[in-house]
């Protein structure tokens, strides 16, 4: 596997039925051949799924044998969803209805609604936690902000396992599940949020299903009608189905069995919101006569990575563990997933951040690569360590890239540019497509080169670089394509939700990785405690955190970086161990039931990634009140958040400004020079000397000898030399 192309980009449509299924392995060529009765494929990562399932859907709809318009296809993201029309549209089989459950719930409800209860369909609540957080108040229970998200997750769960109010408790303690309050008092919170919502009107998004289930049940009708529409049923993901997904599916489907799911009971990662791989694994039960297909080649990952990848799988106990896929890679060899052993968290970020500069520089581009953690409180001080090191990062979960402003005023732009025609002044000089995009661009703020520092200006830029790369692909794709067919191009990507990628190294949650690749991933924190979590106690969710890093690590198609701290910070007491899942395949570890499991630290040839014996430091300690701080940017600021700050805003505002001149002579962003917590600490501390100025977290020996002057000069109030003559 390679990069991809500009043919792989802009693929030619097959041009006959038989051409949809060229390119496909035996296995994912019985999966597209399989048109009648009920289907299973059980999947491993990186076997080319949505491939097969992809190339079946368009097989029987450019073979004549299903109409487009019959076929409905379920997946559990709205990016799945895209990706799918979009892979369905190059294969010829546009009009095939792809979308996530809630979303094909929701326009059935809005359709239906006035003929099966009549009136408007209640309003659909944004964000559930504010009436949460208000019914708690009305039964006088205290939440504070955290239990305030997990009171929401829970009545979720709740709602998608059709559990009411009332019978809670008891649920939960059927399932063994850990709740963030005292089930009776949540179960009361929980009656009240229904209450609320029954009396304003609203409904949430669990209420879709639920309402959707209950019209289907109730009105045989409406049933029908649906089931007159959509003929031909396939689920992706179908591990992570909840019992209410599942009861939606079989009144879609009536009494037919014109059924395709896909999944692997190894990446069930989802159980804490419902989903449950029981239904996969059940399938051949409920129907016998199925045809069950197993994709096991791996063309995603080298043979290295897919071999931790089922190391960790052996080790594994439970009913999911028994339908394990053994996959064998298709591709090259290539390097040894690395162990690094570090001191505390700070030292593995600033590695990691060294490692991935090391890898852009050899070629790699940031975009390809990943840092992955078990919660999303660990990204910061990897944000901070990137920051640093110059590297660009984005985080996963932003606002969708067709959805952002910046992106469609520049799809008004082109469109309007593409409609004058020869009549654009703009377009004067543009020789071809591409150059046409960068005039037509430039009115929007692209510029040839990025602007320092980071924040909403350069976010803006790299939307807009990411449209030029694509007509630049484009162009080089389709000779002679003009700026109206990019137009279109662009219009049935916003469609489709395929997004051209914008640049950056990915932080992300194990969770949110779910689905995505890239080229190098870092797992980073697998410490017992963090990985496998400290509040998964029973077999089932243990096991449940091992299938999560099963799926970081096969996130990963070529290098593969695992990493752990043993203490939280720097000083601290190295009392961490890494997480057990590793015992047996890193260095120095013995396999589970062997004697001596674990292994003695830094034994085996454990890479260490402090660089050699690290100096000792004590706890850092706020200045204000004394506490004792663990936070990374509280550490940088040498205070708790919470606590008064002396800054000098004066100060802060000049330090910001000398920082933009120095990020536009040296031609980085400006965080490159100083993130803004470390400006705040010098603000704050206003140092007086070269000593006072290196305690500051954030000014490293070369940043002291490189900017160290004039930052003690301006904290000092004098004028830079050459700055009346630059002004």
């Amino acid at each position: 596997m390679t990069a991809a192309t500009h043919s792989s980009l802009f693929p030619q449509v097959p041009e006959s039925a038989d051409a949809v299924l060229d390119g496909l392995d035996p296995e994912q060529r019985e999966v597209a051949t399989a048109l009648h009765g009920p289907v299973c494929v059980l999947a491993g990562a990186g076997t080319g799924k949505t491939r097969a399932i992809t190339h079946r859907i368009a097989y029987g709809v450019r073979a004549g044998i299903v109409q487009p318009s019959s076929v409905l296809a379920v997946t559990f993201t709205n990016r799945a969803a895209g990706e799918m029309r979009g892979r369905l549209r190059q294969l010829g089989a546009g009009g095939v209805q792809a979308r996530t459950f809630h979303s094909a719930a929701l326009r059935q409800l809005q359709y239906f609604w006035p003929k099966a209860v009549g009136g408007e369909l209640p309003r659909l609540l944004d964000r559930k936690i504010q009436l949460v957080a208000e019914s708690a108040a009305r039964c006088r229970i205290r939440l504070d902000r955290n239990e305030l998200r997990d009171v929401t997750s829970e009545i979720e769960w709740a709602k998608v396992t059709q559990t009411v109010p009332a019978d809670y408790p008891a649920a939960v303690a059927k399932s063994h599940r850990d709740a963030p309050r005292d089930p009776a008092e949540i179960s009361q919170i929980y009656g009240m949020y229904e209450q609320l919502k029954r009396d304003r009107s609203g409904i949430d998004f669990e209420d879709v299903l639920l309402l959707t289930v209950g019209i289907l049940q109730d009105r045989h009708d409406i049933a029908d009608q649906i089931r007159r529409q959509y003929q031909h049923f396939v689920v992706d993901e179908y591990q992570d189905v909840s019992p209410l997904q599942q009861r939606l599916l079989e009144l879609w489907l009536g009494d037919r069995d014109s059924l395709c799911v896909v999944g692997d009971a190894s990446q069930t990662i989802y159980s804490f919101t419902g989903a449950t791989p029981d239904h996969l694994l059940n399938f051949r039960t409920r129907h016998p006569d199925a045809t069950v297909v197993k994709l096991v080649r791996d063309y995603r990952s080298t043979p290295q990575v897919v071999h931790l990848a089922n190391g960790l799988l052996s080790q594994a106990h439970g009913r999911a563990a028994e339908h394990r896929l053994e996959l064998i890679s298709q591709r090259e060899a290539g390097p040894e997933p690395a162990y690094t052993e570090y001191a505390d968290e700070p030292a593995e970020a600033e590695g990691t951040a060294r490692r991935i500069r090391d890898l852009i520089a050899a070629g790699v581009p940031a975009g390809e690569i990943a840092v992955l953690y078990r919660v999303n409180a660990q990204s910061e001080v990897y944000e901070q360590a990137l920051a640093d090191a110059g590297v660009p990062y984005q985080l996963r979960g932003a606002e969708r890239f067709f959805e952002r402003q910046e992106v469609r005023e520049a799809g008004v732009a082109l469109r309007g540019a593409a409609r004058a025609g020869g009549n654009d002044s703009l377009l004067d000089d543009a020789e071809d497509l591409p150059a046409q995009v960068r005039a037509v661009l430039s009115t929007k703020g692209w510029t040839t080169e990025p602007p320092a520092g980071s924040g909403a200006v350069r976010d803006r830029w790299e939307s807009l670089a990411a449209l030029v790369r694509l007509a630049e692909d484009y162009a080089r794709a389709k000779p002679g394509a003009t700026l109206a067919d990019l137009v279109t191009e662009l219009d049935e990507r916003a469609a489709a939700q395929h997004a051209p990628t914008v640049q950056g190294v990915t932080l992300a949650s194990l969770h949110s990785a779910k689905g995505l690749e890239w080229d190098a991933v870092f797992l980073v924190g697998l410490t017992e405690g963090m990985m496998p979590i400290t509040y998964a106690k029973t077999e089932g969710q243990v096991e449940e955190e091992r299938r999560l890093l099963y799926v970081g690590v096969t996130r990963a198609r070529l290098h593969l970086s695992l990493s752990w701290a043993l203490s939280r910070s720097p000083g601290g007491r190295a009392s961490r161990r890494p997480t057990r899942f590793l015992n047996g395949m890193r260095p120095g570890s013995v396999a589970p039931g062997a004697r001596g499991a674990g292994g003695a630290r830094g034994a085996g040839g454990v890479e260490r990634g402090s660089g050699g014996r690290r100096k000792r430091r004590g706890p850092v300690l706020c200045r204000v009140c004394g506490k004792t701080l663990t936070d990374a940017g509280e550490m940088k600021l040498m205070r708790c958040e919470d606590c008064p700050s002396d800054m000098d805003e004066a100060l802060y505002e000049r330090l910001r400004e000398w920082r933009s001149d120095q990020a536009k002579e040296l031609g980085q962003p400006a965080y490159c020079v100083f993130t803004d917590k470390t400006l705040m600490a010098i603000a704050e501390a206003v140092p007086g000397d070269e000593g006072e100025l290196a305690g500051i977290s954030g000014v490293g020996g070369r940043k002291l000898e490189r900017f160290g002057a004039d930052v003690l000069a301006i904290c000092a109030g004098q004028e830079l030399e050459g700055a009346d003559e630059e002004d």
